[in-house]
């Protein structure tokens, strides 16, 4: 029986989604697991979200809290609002109540990725912060700490990311993830897999 793992997010601009596919590579690169990217609902209005110029939502299936019973595994992904998670990921989260409460989630592995707009923007905070909502659900935060190696100490180009997940800077919104960038983004998806699947296997 496949090992899936879900890439839950939410991305406005497009970079957190670029993340997020890149992560999918990398968990479906792992034998015996089964990756699929879902979104959180939008919680702005068109006219809203026309004024601050948001391109059009990809067709990536929007998902329910019950959802998120089926899967063995996550990583979640967020841009940053004042350095934690953006209001939309966190009303879905907020809508998680009944699974809190009869523990579905807990002792399933998640990880965590996101987009700031700058270098001081939150890159670290964003996912601490985060963490929270886990330990709540009695999740196990699965960091990739500096398995990514050299990419881990770059200091020659701009790099998004840290030991608590990959990240990505979007500048004023016209940066894309980086070449390097999508390597931590893929790295991090074939990590948590990975764990993920010994888990379900040692349960």
């Amino acid at each position: 029986m496949a090992t899936k793992v879900y890439i839950v997010y939410y991305s406005m601009y497009g970079h957190v989604e670029k993340l997020a596919e890149e992560i999918k590579k990398g968990a479906a690169s792992v034998e015996g697991v089964e990756a699929k990217l879902w979104q959180v609902p939008e919680t702005l209005s068109e006219e809203v979200l026309g004024k601050m110029s948001a391109p059009p939502k990809s067709d990536v299936p929007v998902i329910t809290p019950n959802d998120l019973e089926e899967a063995d595994g996550f990583v979640f992904g967020f841009p940053t609002r004042f350095g934690m998670m953006s209001a939309q990921f966190k009303a879905f989260l907020d809508a998680t109540g009944g699974l809190w409460r009869t523990q579905q989630l807990a002792g399933k592995p998640a990880g965590i990725f996101y987009s700031t707009g700058s270098q001081g923007g939150g890159q670290e905070t964003t996912a601490l912060t985060a963490i929270t909502q886990l330990v709540h659900h009695g999740m196990i935060f699965v960091p990739i700490g500096y398995t990514f190696g050299a990419g881990m100490f770059e200091m020659e180009q701009v790099k998004g990311g840290s030991p608590y997940g990959a990240g990505t800077y979007a500048g004023d919104g016209s940066r894309m993830p980086s070449e390097l960038e999508l390597a931590q983004a893929f790295h991090q998806g074939k990590y948590i897999a990975g764990i993920t699947k010994k888990l379900k296997a040692a349960a």
